[in-house]
């Protein structure tokens, strides 16, 4: 990834919650000695981020940051989506309107400084995106065809007109008797799951009434675009390491920072 000027200063915050059904407790999981969200919040210290904050609804994921010199805020345990939780967490802080602040999920100990500088940059210089994010070519037919990874369909300036987890764009003279069996040309694009917002639609996005096409694909973004909001999108040739959504995950990412 080639990196372009410094973004202006922004914010980093890192929803976490304690509750979660396939790795109970998963913030304060041991990642090679560390617990899992403080290995977020110190990469996510190695972009140019202002600010890095842990946005936790538990008392004892604050603790565990505060121990490693994470800064963290206790947040209601009762938010429906991380989004949320990151709104309260920018009201909390006292951000303006026009700040950006960059969404790491707190299960991506492996997430790319770099990539959080891009996602910020991106909504300094699209005035017109209240919403920012990243994607990264699909090298395989499997992953394409895999309803578990995200595909993002982007315009000529890289602004998202479609999520999905259906194979989109859908390659219609690429289907045979036996399915697809290649990739389009351009690759298609899986999205990786890092936001940036404005502050000022943030506060507002959490009461945006539910879209048919966000309960549909399950996919919250698909909120924004259905109201009439653009999400920019930051085309990259790296992709993150693995998150951690199950034991498995964790034991793989144990591997690679041990």
């Amino acid at each position: 990834m080639t990196l372009s000027t410094k973004p202006p200063g922004f914010t980093v915050v890192i929803p976490a919650r304690m509750a979660s059904s396939r790795l109970p407790n998963k913030p304060l999981a041991d990642i090679a000695g560390l617990p899992m969200v403080v290995r977020v919040a110190q990469r996510a210290m190695q972009s140019q981020a202002s600010l890095v904050v842990v946005a936790a609804d538990d008392a004892r994921i604050v603790q565990a940051c505060k121990d490693h010199g994470i800064q963290a805020l206790l947040t209601r345990q009762d938010h429906v989506s991380g989004s949320d939780r990151l709104a309260e967490a920018c009201q909390l802080l006292g951000l303006a309107d026009d700040a950006v602040v960059v969404n790491v999920q707190g299960d991506e100990p492996l997430m790319l400084p770099a990539l959080i500088n891009e996602v910020a940059r991106l909504l300094t210089e699209r005035p017109e995106a209240s919403m920012s994010t990243a994607a990264h070519p699909i090298d395989s037919v499997a992953d394409f065809c895999n309803p578990n990874v995200v595909k993002v369909v982007t315009d000529a300036r890289q602004m998202a007109l479609y999520f999905s987890r259906a194979p989109i764009p859908c390659w219609r003279d690429g289907q045979t008797a036996s399915g697809l069996t290649a990739l389009p040309t351009p690759a298609p694009l899986r999205h990786i799951g890092i936001y940036g917002y404005r502050v000022g639609f943030l506060a507002m996005f959490p009461g945006l009434p539910p879209a048919p096409i966000e309960r549909m694909e399950s996919l919250e973004q698909l909120r924004a675009l259905w109201h009439g909001h653009r999400i920019a999108v930051h085309v990259t040739t790296e992709v993150p390491g693995p998150g951690v959504d199950m034991l498995e995950d964790l034991e793989r990412v144990r591997q690679l920072l041990s």
